[in-house]
């Protein structure tokens, strides 16, 4: 009995401890709460319509034996004497769902109108699948192909979305050259891999919506890749790796998910605190060159798409604060 007893109580410590430990985390940080989709959201009057054209197939060289879908979101705005912008956004049938929870092109209508963003082209692409055909039922499941590519942390999605999709587009609407006025963007998976291009080519995107990020070790391959890292890794490798010059908006939820892969929310605060750290580092050494731009929207949400959509015109708004 005294055994049994002795086991009891070293649960309800360790219970305690845990409660009292997340309840401290939580209460470190400011929690949002309530967020539904904004009027941004729906379509508004007097607002130019602009086309969402696709879904088309596309066979990538770079990721071999996958093919993938992608829609492009052409405002209304569009002259093709002048570069547009460019927002590539992942999970693309998710994303453009005129009845989801993200609605990307209908937001983008809308702060175009406004000029809260520049004219900016949306290129929303689905992860790759391992197929000659693009399956026509998988809706908004994840092609298989999809961790293997969004939660890499090498450079072959970057070379995939910045050598073979940019020029796909390119083909033919005129997108500016200028990485300041590029965004890349997704939820869960799709933010860490929106992440990793603004990472390896800070040259050619700059801006980073990121919710829900996937910053845990579901990437860590070690039998498919001689480096052998997870998106667990990526606080380290900023607080040691030279500061890029990117923007980023970050979203997570205190309900996240925690599972063998990792706890989502606190991978996000570490991201966020690495950053933070190395650009106070670089301000005390008198490093000159870029600093992160970072904000946060913590939330009291879940692992879904719910309040990543519901906060994409506020992050989109931010990300071009100061570059319309």
């Amino acid at each position: 009995m005294k055994g049994i007893f002795k086991y009891l109580v070293i649960v309800l410590v360790v219970f305690l401890l845990s409660f009292f430990s997340a309840f401290s985390l939580a209460g470190q940080v400011e929690i949002r709460t309530g967020l539904e989709l904004a009027p941004d959201h729906f379509p508004q009057e007097g607002v130019p319509k602009g086309e969402l054209k696709g879904p088309f197939d596309f066979h990538s060289k770079i990721i071999e034996g996958t093919v993938r879908q992608y829609w492009l979101f052409i405002p209304a705005q569009y002259q093709a004497s002048k570069p547009a912008g460019i927002l590539v956004f992942h999970d693309g049938f998710r994303s453009t769902h005129p009845e989801g929870s993200i609605r990307a092109p209908q937001v983008m209508e809308n702060l175009i109108a406004k000029g809260e963003m520049p004219v900016t082209i949306g290129i929303f692409i689905t992860p790759g699948n391992r197929s000659n055909d693009y399956p026509n039922d998988l809706g908004s499941r994840n092609p298989n192909n999809r961790a293997q590519e969004y939660d890499a942390m090498n450079d072959r999605y970057a070379r995939f979305i910045v050598d073979e999709m940019l020029p796909e587009v390119a083909k033919q609407y005129n997108l500016t050259n200028d990485p300041e006025q590029r965004a890349i963007g997704g939820t869960s998976s799709g933010a860490i891999a929106a992440f990793t291009v603004a990472w390896h080519r800070p040259d050619v995107f700059r801006k980073v919506y990121s919710a829900i990020g996937s910053y845990v070790s579901i990437g860590f391959r070690p039998k498919e890749s001689p480096i052998k890292l997870g998106g667990q890794d990526y606080p380290a490798l900023i607080r040691r790796e030279p500061i890029r010059p990117m923007r980023i908006f970050v979203q997570d939820g205190i309900n996240d998910l925690s599972n063998e892969w990792g706890d989502w929310f606190l991978a996000n605060q570490q991201m966020v605190s690495a950053m933070r750290y190395a650009n106070e580092k670089a301000d005390n050494n008198g490093v000159t060159g870029p600093r992160y731009q970072v904000t946060t929207v913590w939330t009291d949400g879940e692992h879904s798409d719910k309040h990543p959509g519901a906060l994409l015109p506020e992050g989109l708004r931010w990300l071009w604060a100061e570059s319309k």
